[in-house]
């Protein structure tokens, strides 16, 4: 009898648990003192959907406070989709708080987006200071400077989905100063006048399609860098000599080749000649053979020989004269 009470009060137990498990009957209460109608029903279907009721009801007590109204059905798609329910409803309270209109479609959309929308909420109310890196310009004269910009930027709720981030920003303001130093003529202009590279740049429209608004861009710091005009120049002038060493040392080689060319053809000539000279004596035989030439003829042509042996003989040891022996003797 007393084993039959004890499973009678172990099943009533369990009963009770599996009840307040189903039926989170605090957060009921808590909802129904708040002013906020939740359905016992929608409680229990929250639990068989495997959405936490406290994920949805504490949202939508503080929403009601606020004069929001939230629907329970787009805070439950909302928490399925993998969105953070609590941040969009404080986003909202927030946006109404700072006279931001700002719905709960398009705060759960920035949500899923993967941005933080309370925080683009304080950015739209609390303007952000970005500091950009050191940028490197060269103006117009050869000089390179380097300057460092503060942006401030205001999110733009509209284009938060979808538009770009805090990167684009800074490398559209980068290339702005860059552009804006180079169109200076001396670079002593941007440093009496930092402004005109924020004026330059402002004029740009650079927030088209990010996420901000870009409010100022200030110039924070403009150092001189290096002359790269001079160091340019320099370094044309260094190809310009290795450009001309290399044609001299073509023409060198050319003329050397045409020397060697040269010898070749006075080498060939010399051979000719040294070939000619071994056929006069073959030459001299068959005329004195075949009558064509005397004898009194050919000594003749010996002692003329002779003679100009001589002359080229004491021209060479005196220093003077001429090659063809002009400078003494008589022909005979």
């Amino acid at each position: 009898m007393e084993f039959g009470i004890l499973i009678v009060a172990g099943i009533l137990l369990l009963i009770v648990f599996l009840f307040f498990y189903l039926v989170p009957v605090p957060l009921w209460i808590t909802a129904l003192f708040s002013g906020v109608n939740v359905p016992l029903t929608s409680l229990i279907g929250m639990r068989f959907r495997r959405i936490p009721p406290a994920k949805i009801v504490n949202p939508m007590i503080k929403a009601f406070k606020a004069g929001i109204p939230v629907e329970t059905a787009k805070l439950e798609a909302q928490y399925l989709a993998g969105g953070n329910v609590d941040r969009v409803v404080d986003a909202l309270i927030a946006a109404d708080k700072a006279g931001i209109k700002l719905n709960f479609d398009r705060a759960a959309a920035i949500d899923l987006a993967g941005r933080d929308v309370l925080e683009a909420v304080r950015l739209s109310v609390n303007p952000k200071v970005i500091t950009s890196p050191m940028v490197a310009g060269m103006a117009k004269d050869g000089i390179q400077l380097l300057a460092t910009a503060r942006i401030t930027v205001r999110a733009n709720i509209d284009r938060l989905v979808g538009g770009a981030g805090e990167e684009t920003i800074v490398a559209r303001v980068g290339e702005g100063i860059v552009a804006s130093i180079g169109q200076s003529e001396d670079h002593k202009l941007v440093l009496e006048q930092p402004d005109r590279i924020s004026k330059t740049v402002l004029a740009k429209g650079l927030d088209a399609g990010t996420a901000f608004e870009i409010l100022s861009v200030d110039i924070a710091e403009v150092d001189v860098g290096k002359n790269i005009g001079a160091q340019l120049r320099t370094d044309q002038a260094e190809a310009d000599k290795k450009i001309a060493q290399a044609k001299a040392e073509e023409r060198r080689a050319m003329a050397v080749a045409l020397e060697q060319e040269n010898t070749a053809l006075v080498e060939a000539m010399r051979a000719k000649l040294i070939e000619a000279q071994a056929a006069v004596p073959m030459a001299l035989a068959e005329a004195l053979r075949s009558g064509r030439i005397g004898v009194m003829d050919y000594y003749q042509l010996k002692n003329i020989e002779a003679d100009t042996d001589m002359r080229e003989s004491i021209s060479r040891a005196s220093g003077g004269g001429t090659s063809d022996g002009s400078a003494g003797g008589t022909q005979r």
